[in-house]
C-alpha cells in the first residue's frame, strides 16, 4: 500500500457513514435521465457485505492520480477495484455502446460536459442525498445523478519572460489580435478545451464560437496534442502562450524546476473563458455492485480525497469548507459562468464545429 494511500485510507470508515439518511425527511434523489423523483432510494452501502465480484470503474482520470483513493478503498472493504483508464471521451461512447452488458459500476470522468452527456442517456442511477449535499450546487447533477469531485479552471499560460503585465487578454478573443500571430498554442483534442467551446456555445452562441475557432486557425496558433506538452513550449520558448488547464503549470514545474519560465493567467470575467470544469463521478445504472459503487462515489467527495485533489494536483475542491490550494484565487472568485452541464454535454456540436473548421 502506498504512502498516499494509507493517507487517506482512515477517511473510508467516515465514507459509509456520509451514506447513511440524515434526519428528517432528505428529498429523494432524481430518477437518471429524467427530472423527476426516483420512486425508491439508492440502495443504503452499510446494508450488504461486499460482493465477492470486483468493483469496475472506468477512469477518465490519470492512475497517477487516483490510482490511491482506488488502493485506499480496496484496503479499507477488501473488494478488488477494476480500473479501466482511457480518455474520458472514449469511456463514454463505450459506455454508451455496452448499454446494459457493460462491466462498469461507477463512470469517473474527466469533464461535467460527458457527465451531462451520459445523464441526459440515462445512463446513471440517483446518488444517495448525504452525498449530494456535500457538494456546491453548481459542481452536482441537477437531476441527483452525478457529483463533482474537484474543479480546474481555464487559464492562459504564458511565458513572464516574453509576455508583458500589459499583453495578457482580458478576453479569450484578444488572442486573434495580430500581434499574437504564431505565438498561441492550443489542444483543440482536449476534452477540456471541447468542454470550453460547448460552454462557448452555449452563452455565446455557435457563429461566436465559431468565429472564435477560425481566427485562431488564421492566427497561426499551435496545435498540441494534449496540454502538457503545450505549456512545456511555453517555457522553452516555442510559444509565448497556451490555452490550458491551471494545474498543468504545476506539472511542467515539478518536472522542469520552479524558476522554468512560465506563469498562469485567469480571466476571472463570468465569460466561457472563466469556466471552472469540473471532473466527477457517477454510479452506472445497469451496475450489479450498487452498495460498493455508492460507497465509492461517496468517498471520492469526502474530506480526505478532497485534500488529495488539492494537495496532488492543485485542484479545487467542490465541497464547502475545504481549503483550495494555497496561493490561488478561491472557487468563488474564479467567476466561473452559471451553465447547466447538460448544456455543456452539446460536446458533439463542439467536436462538430472543429471538424468544420478544420481544427480536428
Amino acid at each position: 500500500m502506498t504512502s498516499a494511500a494509507r493517507s487517506i485510507a482512515f477517511a473510508l470508515g467516515c465514507a459509509l457513514s456520509l451514506l447513511g439518511c440524515p434526519s428528517g425527511a432528505p428529498p429523494t434523489p432524481a430518477a437518471a435521465g429524467s427530472g423527476e423523483p426516483a420512486t425508491e432510494p439508492a440502495p443504503d452501502p452499510a446494508a450488504a457485505e461486499a460482493p465477492a465480484e470486483p468493483l469496475v470503474v472506468y477512469s477518465g482520470r490519470g492512475e497517477a492520480l487516483v490510482g490511491p483513493l482506488f488502493e485506499a478503498f480496496e484496503q479499507a472493504h477488501g473488494v478488488e477495484v477494476r480500473v479501466n483508464y482511457a480518455g474520458t471521451s472514449q469511456l463514454a461512447a463505450t459506455l454508451l455502446e455496452e448499454g446494459a452488458n457493460t462491466p462498469a459500476d461507477v463512470f469517473f470522468a474527466q469533464d461535467v460536459g460527458t457527465l451531462g452527456l451520459m445523464e441526459r442517456e440515462g445512463a446513471f442511477a440517483p446518488l444517495l442525498p448525504a452525498t449530494l449535499e456535500r457538494v456546491e450546487s453548481p459542481y452536482r447533477s441537477g437531476t441527483g445523478v452525478w457529483v463533482g469531485t474537484s474543479g480546474r479552471a481555464r487559464v492562459v499560460s504564458y511565458n513572464p519572460t516574453r509576455v508583458t503585465a500589459e499583453e495578457l487578454p482580458t478576453r479569450v478573443e484578444d488572442l486573434l489580435d495580430p500581434k499574437w500571430r504564431g505565438r498561441v498554442g492550443w489542444a483543440p483534442e482536449n476534452a477540456s478545451f471541447q468542454a470550453f467551446l460547448a460552454a462557448k456555445i452555449e452563452l455565446e452562441g455557435e457563429d461566436a464560437a465559431r468565429a472564435f475557432v477560425t481566427g485562431m486557425l488564421a492566427n497561426e496558433a499551435r496545435a498540441y496534442p494534449s496540454n502538457t506538452p503545450g505549456v512545456i513550449a511555453v517555457g522553452a520558448g516555442e510559444i509565448d502562450a497556451m490555452i490550458t488547464n491551471h494545474y498543468y503549470l504545476y506539472r511542467v514545474l515539478e518536472e522542469k524546476g520552479a524558476d522554468y519560465p512560465v506563469a498562469n493567467h485567469y480571466f476571472q470575467n463570468d465569460r466561457a473563458e472563466s469556466l471552472v470544469n469540473a471532473a466527477g463521478a457517477g454510479v452506472l445504472v445497469h451496475s450489479d455492485n450498487q452498495t460498493l459503487a455508492q460507497a465509492l462515489v461517496a468517498f471520492l467527495v469526502s474530506e480526505e480525497a478532497e485534500a488529495h485533489f488539492v494537495a496532488g494536483n492543485r485542484e479545487f475542491p467542490t465541497v464547502a469548507g475545504i481549503a483550495g490550494p494555497e496561493g490561488l484565487p478561491t472557487i468563488a472568485e474564479l467567476r466561473s459562468p452559471a451553465i447547466d452541464a447538460t448544456q455543456v454535454a452539446s460536446l458533439e456540436r463542439a467536436v462538430r464545429l472543429l471538424q468544420e473548421t478544420g481544427a480536428l
